[in-house]
């Protein structure tokens, strides 16, 4: 029995490193010993793998204009000072030129206006895709300006009232106040309800939490008359960020929208038969 072990070791072992794999760990028992014995490498093999299989993923049926782009996981915390480095990553297929770019432009619509549908385009895309892309990312994409993304994500956005997912979105990242103004006016003046908006919008329930106790506080806080920087002070936020706040308030003043109503707003969340009936 043993000799037939040891036959079927002799003729198939070999076979199990004409691989990636194993050609891998043949290189580092060869070239780098100090990495230490079998199990080491193993280990280290298999994380680099994965590692080609998620930053090379299958491209045999991609289509004409599209592009893998490796960005941060929607899923991944954000916090302040965190590198990229310690960022958790995943790859993404893109549509860098649709099928109809060509058609578009053949009947006269500006390339301005089919840069801003690619923009919208491609968050959608990371974004089921488990990613979520940066205004940096896009301008590489699309070779433009960071600068000319914002303007486009702004526009869209304002034109569909609806957020985009981008990473300063889902995140909550850097100065992004129109997906603010489009949550808070669905909450506070259409009077959809917590889970209405975190689908609409792509949040988590938390994050819409967030939104409304962070805009009930500054709408106090203004009520008071507090400056900026005193309200800041206050709710225990940036000055930069109650400052968005308040330019969402002074537009719900341009338009005669009653401020002490609004704090007196009762935000809806369904409950578990709601969400099962929107569900089904």
């Amino acid at each position: 029995m043993k000799k037939n072990i040891d036959a079927n070791h002799a003729t198939f072992c070999p076979q199990a490193f004409k691989c990636f794999e194993g050609a891998l760990e043949a290189f580092f028992s060869h070239e780098c010993p100090q990495l230490g014995g079998t199990r080491t490498r193993q280990v280290l093999v298999k994380s680099i793998a994965d590692m080609v299989r998620q930053f090379y993923p299958q491209t045999s049926h991609m289509q004409p204009g599209q592009v893998t782009w490796p960005t941060v996981h929607r899923d991944e915390f954000s916090s302040y000072g965190k590198s990229i480095q310690n960022t958790r990553l995943t790859t993404v297929i893109l549509d860098l030129v649709s099928s109809q770019d060509a058609i578009e432009r053949a009947k006269g619509k500006k390339l301005r206006v089919i840069k801003k549908e690619a923009v919208a385009r491609m968050c959608k895309q990371a974004f089921d895709q488990e990613g979520c892309l940066t205004h940096a990312e896009l301008a590489i994409l699309l070779k433009i300006s960071p600068h000319s993304v914002g303007k486009y994500i702004k526009e869209w956005e304002l034109e569909n009232r609806e957020v985009l997912p981008r990473r300063g979105s889902i995140h909550d990242i850097g100065p992004t106040l129109t997906h603010k103004t489009i949550i808070i006016e669905k909450l506070f003046i259409e009077q959809k309800t917590v889970q209405q908006v975190s689908r609409e919008t792509k949040h988590s329930l938390p994050a819409i939490q967030r939104y409304i106790s962070t805009f009930k506080q500054i709408l106090l806080c203004k009520q008071k008359g507090m400056s900026t920087e005193e309200a800041a002070f206050s709710v225990g936020k940036t000055s930069r960020l109650v400052n968005e706040y308040e330019k969402i308030i002074e537009q719900y003043k341009e338009k005669n929208y009653v401020i002490a109503a609004l704090l007196k707003s009762e935000i809806g969340i369904e409950t578990r038969t709601q969400i099962t009936i929107n569900e089904g």
